[in-house]
């Protein structure tokens, strides 16, 4: 791990334990605990989109399992949130594992479409299965408690995700500069280079697909838990664009450019609410500011302006 990457992991450390006593109140932490589980899934899409190179437009409906998982199994079953979170993450694994191989044989604008049809498939399952999951209405979601400690208050749910952005970003770090990391930057150099020098595309392929879907997954029920109810919105088309958007914007093949996209991003909603009838508009004109003015993400661009590696 390099020196700058030290410093940068300090420097998010100490950023991540002043916002909670910095927020003026609830409204502000509640935003920043939503910027916390945005970024984690941003990080896992960027993981696979940015390092591997494999386009994803369907990466909501891996956060809508998750959190389903959360609300129908406590609800329905009487299981505890823990190991529904578990199960949830272990089923969404398996599906990505069963159509990783498939799906990532296509290339292009043809992965493209196959991901955005698999999210489309799994929203649709959401929305129709109404016994289970509350149909187009949506389903309430049980509390968390941890070792039998209730979970409810802003400020809980904000060390919690803020420890979790952490470890991630720690592991997604030392998982980059790792062999497997390495493999993956080769692939989206080039695939057939890569398969030349003996390296087993479709397993690494696979395995950062599972990887991806795991962790969206598990931020899924993290905000099924945190906001107490979900409906089929958290797994459409419009999800899956929000999070591919954060990546661009923050800078695709960059951790923190992760963070940055998503923190930006959960915001700017918020600090456009005072637009009455414009926001959608002005939210638009941004993001083409941005990629105009900046078609690497704001950190790669603002690195390789300032002569630094991400």
């Amino acid at each position: 791990m390099r020196k700058n990457t030290y410093r940068e992991l300090l420097l998010l450390a100490a950023i991540l334990v002043i916002v909670p006593f910095a927020a003026p109140n609830s409204f502000y932490l509640d935003i920043a605990v939503m910027m916390c589980i945005n970024a984690v899934i941003v990080l896992s899409l960027n993981l696979l989109v940015g390092f591997a190179g494999q386009i994803s437009l369907g990466h909501a409906g891996f956060v809508g399992i998750g959190a389903y998982a959360s609300a129908v199994l406590p609800t329905q079953l009487g299981w505890h949130p823990l190991p529904a979170m578990l199960t949830g993450a272990v089923v969404t694994g398996l599906l990505a594992l069963l159509v990783a191989r498939p799906i990532l044989r296509l290339k292009g604008h043809y992965l493209a479409m196959a991901t955005l049809g698999l999210g489309i498939i799994i929203n649709i399952a959401i929305r129709n299965e109404s016994t289970w999951t509350g149909g187009p209405d949506g389903i309430s979601v049980p509390g968390m408690d941890i070792f039998g400690i209730d979970i409810s208050s802003e400020t809980q749910w904000y060390w919690i995700c803020a420890t979790l952005l952490f470890l991630c970003v720690l592991g997604a770090i030392n998982l980059i500069d790792s062999p497997f990391g390495r493999a993956l930057r080769g692939l989206h150099g080039s695939e057939i280079a890569s398969q030349v020098v003996g390296i087993n595309v479709t397993r690494y392929k696979s395995g950062i697909f599972v990887l991806s879907a795991i962790m969206a997954s598990l931020m899924g029920s993290i905000t099924a838990h945190y906001v107490g109810f979900i409906s089929p919105d958290v797994a459409d088309f419009f999800h899956s664009i929000e999070i591919i958007t954060m990546v661009v914007v923050g800078g695709m093949a960059s951790i923190f450019g992760s963070i940055v996209g998503a923190v930006l991003l959960t915001a700017l909603p918020q600090v456009l609410a005072g637009f009455e009838g414009w926001e959608t508009v002005t939210f638009g004109a941004i993001l083409m500011l941005f990629m105009i003015f900046l078609p690497r993400g704001i950190v790669p661009t603002l690195a390789a302006r300032y002569g630094r590696k991400d």
